[in-house]
């Protein structure tokens, strides 16, 4: 039976991330997105959707919008009691009042469509991503619920066992803890987590406990090891040796380095042989000169989570002022004493990933452990009634309550959520029981500096932790640290502390703002926080997870996410600096940096601060120019961080807008209006000398629409935006005339000329767009067996800019279908069901032998009948290959593309590109597309539609369509089909596979395979027996 109050407070939760309501034939989809399942009205006793909305009036209220259709919104009264209750339990240190709760909204982690706990901007975190479906995102959005284990099993290992997912812990009460998942881990690569073990193996060579290998292995990699290799280290008998001295409980087992053998294990054997016949030439040096390698190894521990083989000589290059020796890319072998090489694609060496090995002195981490646990014997001895330390949450975007802020660099917050406010609100709640009665009220008479006490509140009849911290004659200052503040109280308010309230770990924590580390005292900054921040709950992207960790905060009870420390390091500008537009005025020597897709321009004006910018930017250029240093190599990005990026070959400012993984980021050019994808390693920080008087300019790009044209801004055709581009972008000398201006969105509307005669408005660019045909359409263009000359009015994204501007020469030409591009078109003539001529597709997908087991994430599911799933093990070359069709993609001209039934090419969805398969072509300028590697059927622009190249045709295509063996066929009613999809959608499971059906095309073979789940540790769940007693019951009931 479903839980109704649960229900509520789910139904509650969408609601509340829509400001102007949620549409009744939406909510299931949106309900779903969340939890996972459909609204259960039918088993809550309900005939409709309607009618358990209609008995729910304290959660949602109904009415009619413009349009007719029937629109859910949030009620507002008493739901957020908790909450409320919550941040009133926040005093000042002069307990003047309570903040006012001006974001309620409990925001699950973000999905990161490309890799798994992986940084993601938090962009309407309530409605998920389009790509909700894919393995990344379910495993990111299950963290919310508790910490994912994936323990995958061996493909042709029997008995079957592999994923565990551990329910939600308390982590507070926990006195030795899990250590939390860093940030940026790489999906499991069972290659390189071998490699890795060696080398602590063979700093250990007399052995070592495996429940010391977690901590080893992060101290040296700066990463978690991943769960699933703990399962497998029994069966790398060639990496390692296994004993069991005393139990069979892992945690007991020691671990000692494989012993030397002539046998090579096939996989091992086919990597060396690999490896190996790229650097058996005739001119293969022996070693690299000791100052190269030891400038190539400073390069790699800039980026922990891998760099990029062929981005090695350019970064070297910028940064030494030196070539890389050319034969470095041919023989990567002579690198393997410094970095761990990894091949996610093994047809092309170039673009294997390094990884830096990080050499510690072995008897150094003896020693700092032995004094360490020294520490802690002391600790012991001097109190038997120890506090825990506070572990940080497993999310990656945990909810906070900021407390207060003296410095950026130690922000006073506390955790929101299960196992943190819940469970210290419980503690509270005991002690305000426990200590109502006489008898445990024992007065803390000879207070001391440091130790703990119980206090009662001076404004309610509540009991709360404190510790003391200065004692006067009669009274007594004590820090409250649950809380985060400081009062001065009598001593009579004071209570020894039970010992059972010592389990709880302090609530009040500290954290660092990233990107304001050199301006934590900055009186502006501290003031922007205070009235940004202060007394809210917010989201927290945690970066570095250390004793004070690395966060970005954001707000998100807005339509719009804000970024606090985005919008606290901009209270740093000298307005006086800025180029704001005034009304009626006109301005000369204007220069257009950019022309948007929607018709939005970008332009500079001249000003003080544009002169100031290019003084500075100039220094910058000789700064960098004159360091060889690898110091200003950018090793953490994050969302808001300003650094510094090439554009037209010169460095600029310029601002991350949002990551795909560790190495792929999306940046905006803030002086000139350009948004790019470029991989981390080419940008650099802003040198030191000249952080501040970068930081305090203004973005010198306006944002302007051009006024009185018969369309609105996202209506312009591909034709018009060209011809405007084609216009103004390499003119030297426009013009333009200010006629309303919005301030608070930083936005003016403008005539634009070519010339001076701005007096004229008919010889505005305005007039000359508004008279011409740019703006007529024509339709079916993208049906036609002919080349199209023009583009539909298709939705474009206001944010997409001509990426083609960071081009040194700037030259943009007009739509044309280029060669290259019309050889992979193909053509009419072809069968139905072929590929474009001259595209090899890739290879099949292998699948192990009948009977076998093979680890799969399932990412969409119809009904027992048809689902489709993917192949665990090589899920990171998949994440591989998107950050390079990102960056790719992106860079490549705005093209028209012919689009055909069953043509294979590159489509973009949200902000990432995928490999599709086309099976419909609207008259709309919509095209229906099957993704190639996430089985999921989606509509998407025809303007956002590239050919595929082959480059991106060597890893076979990752979906795979199944059917549930061990069932009779049916027609799958609609309640089955929802008991299947609860089990199995998003989910890591075994497959054991029980036949294929093999067919002409890859997206058209099947497989019929068993569905195991192992997550629990006492039995493995067959969902066809799941699935038969379900259908038994049902028949029985009707």
């Amino acid at each position: 039976m479903a839980d109704e109050e649960l229900v509520k407070k789910m139904v509650r939760a969408v609601l509340q991330s829509s400001k102007s309501g949620v549409s009744l034939s939406n909510l299931q989809v949106e309900y779903k997105d969340l939890t996972g399942e459909l609204i259960p009205y039918k088993q809550l006793g309900y005939a409709t959707l309607d009618a358990l909305l209609h008995s729910m009036p304290s959660v949602v209220k109904l009415d009619k919008g413009q349009s007719g259709e029937v629109m859910c919104h949030a009620t507002t009264g008493n739901e957020m009691t908790h909450i409320t209750k919550l941040a009133a339990r926040q005093c000042t240190a002069k307990r003047t009042g309570r903040p006012q709760v001006v974001n309620c909204q409990m925001r699950v982690k973000p999905a990161a469509p490309l890799v798994l706990n992986e940084i993601a901007h938090p962009k309407n975190l309530f409605t998920f991503p389009h790509v909700v479906h894919n393995m990344y995102d379910c495993l990111s959005s299950m963290e919310y619920k508790g910490e994912i284990e994936h323990k995958m099993s061996k493909s042709s290992i029997l008995p079957i066992k592999a994923v565990h997912i551990t329910p939600p812990s308390n982590l507070n009460e926990n006195t030795t803890p899990a250590k939390p998942k860093l940030p940026h881990s790489a999906p499991y690569s069972p290659k390189l987590v071998q490699s890795r073990l060696k080398e602590v193996l063979n700093k250990h060579s007399n052995g070592l406990w495996v429940s010391k290998l977690p901590q080893l292995y992060r101290e040296h990699y700066k990463q978690d090891l991943p769960n699933e290799a703990l399962k497998d280290l029994e069966h790398w008998t060639h990496i390692c040796t296994v004993e069991k001295p005393c139990s069979s409980k892992p945690q007991e087992m020691l671990l000692y380095p494989a012993k030397e053998t002539s046998q090579i294990t096939p996989h091992s054997a086919t990597q060396r042989s690999f490896a190996t016949s790229k650097s058996s030439t005739p001119a293969s040096p022996k070693d690299l000169p000791p100052d190269v390698k030891q400038k190539l190894g400073e390069l790699l521990l800039k980026y922990s989570s891998g760099l990029w083989a062929h981005a090695l000589p350019k970064l070297y290059q910028d940064t030494y002022k030196c070539k890389l020796p050319e034969f470095v890319l041919d023989h990567l072998t002579l690198l393997s004493d410094i970095c761990t090489i990894d091949y996610p694609m093994p047809d092309n060496p170039k673009r294997a990933i390094l990884y830096a090995k990080v050499v510690e002195d072995e008897n150094r981490n003896q020693s700092g452990l032995a004094g360490s646990e020294t520490k802690e014997t002391v600790e012991r001895r001097l109190s038997s009634q120890m506090v825990p330390p506070l572990v940080i949450p497993r999310e990656e975007y945990p909810s906070v309550l900021v407390v207060e802020a003296s410095d950026a660099n130690s922000v006073i917050l506390r955790y929101i959520g299960e196992g943190y406010s819940k469970v210290q609100e419980k503690l509270e709640d005991e002690m305000r029981e426990f200590y109502g009665q006489d008898i445990n009220k024992v007065a803390l008479n000879s207070p001391l500096p440091g130790q703990l006490t119980a206090v009662r509140a001076e404004e309610e009849e509540e009991i709360l932790r404190a510790q003391v911290c200065e004692v006067m004659a009669d009274k007594v200052k004590v820090y409250y640290v649950d809380h985060g503040f400081s009062e001065v109280i009598s001593k009579s308010k004071l209570f020894e502390l039970h010992e059972k309230f010592y389990r709880l770990p302090f609530q009040a924590t500290r954290c660092k703002l990233a990107g304001l580390e050199s301006f934590s005292q900055e009186q502006a900054v501290l003031k922007r926080f205070e009235s940004m921040a202060t007394g809210k709950i917010l989201l927290a992207e945690i970066l570095e997870r250390k004793e004070v960790p690395l966060m970005v905060l954001y707000d998100t009870s807005q339509d719009d996410d804000i970024n606090i420390n985005a919008a606290c390091m901009k209270a740093l500008q000298d307005k006086s600096l800025e180029s704001p537009l005034k009304v009626n005025s006109a301005y000369m020597n204007v220069n257009v940096t950019s022309v948007c897709s929607d018709g939005t321009i970008y332009c500079q004006v001249p000003s003080r601060g544009l002169t100031k910018l290019n003084g500075i930017l100039e220094k910058t250029e000789n700064y960098l120019h004159s360091q060889v240093t690898s110091e200003l190599l950018v090793s953490r990005p994050f969302c808001g961080k300003n650094c510094l990026a090439r554009y037209k070959g010169k460095w600029s400012r310029v601002e991350i807008t949002n990551l795909h993984g560790s190495r792929v980021l999306d940046i905006l050019f803030v002086d000139v209006g350009v948004q790019a994808s470029v991989e981390v390693t080419e940008l650099r920080e802003i040198p030191p000398p000249l952080l501040c008087d970068l930081i305090s300019t203004p973005a010198q790009a306006l944002k302007c629409y051009l006024a009185d044209l018969p369309v609105s801004v996202g209506s312009w055709t591909p034709d018009a935006v060209q011809w405007l581009r084609d216009t103004v972008l390499h003119c030297s000398d426009c013009s333009l005339k200010a006629t309303k201006v919005d301030e608070p969105k930083r936005l003016a509307h403008v005539y634009l000329f070519t010339s001076k005669n701005f007096h004229d408005t008919s010889c505005s660019l305005n007039q000359q767009l508004a008279d011409s045909n740019l703006w007529n359409q024509q339709k079916d263009v993208f049906l036609s067996s002919r080349g199209p000359s023009k583009s539909l009015n298709a939705p474009t994204n206001p944010a997409t800019i001509q990426t083609s501007n960071l081009s040194t020469d700037g030259q943009d030409k007009a739509p044309h279908t280029p060669k290259r591009m019309s050889s992979l078109l193909g053509s009419q003539s072809a069968p139905p069901g072929s590929p474009p001529e001259q595209l090899a597709l890739p290879p099949l997908l292998e699948l192990p032998e009948i009977g076998q087991n093979m680890d799969v994430f399932v990412t969409v599911v119809c009904h027992p009948g048809h689902f489709v799933l993917q192949p665990w093990q090589d899920m990171y070359k998949l994440v591989d290959l998107m950050g390079e069709m990102i960056l790719h993609y992106n860079k490549m001209e705005e093209k028209p593309l012919k689009v055909e039934k069953n043509q294979v090419c590159a489509a973009k969805l949200e902000n990432n590109w995928y490999r599709v398969l086309v099976k419909g072509v609207l008259t709309n300028g919509l095209v229906s597309v099957f993704q190639l590697d996430y089985g999921k059927h989606e509509l998407v622009s025809c303007t956002q539609l590239r050919p595929l190249t082959q480059e991106f045709c060597q890893l076979p295509f990752q979906a795979i369509t199944a059917q549930l063996a061990g069932l009779k066929p049916r027609q799958w009613s609609e309640e089955a089909s929802i008991v299947f999809r609860n089990h199995v959608e998003k989910k890591p499971l075994v497959a054991q596979l029980e036949s294929v059906q093999e067919a002409s095309q890859p997206w058209d073979r099947k497989v019929v395979i068993y569905l195991v789940d192992t997550s629990q540790e006492e039995r493995d769940i067959w969902l066809h027996d799941i699935m038969a007693e379900f259908t038994d019951e049902m028949s029985n009931t009707a």
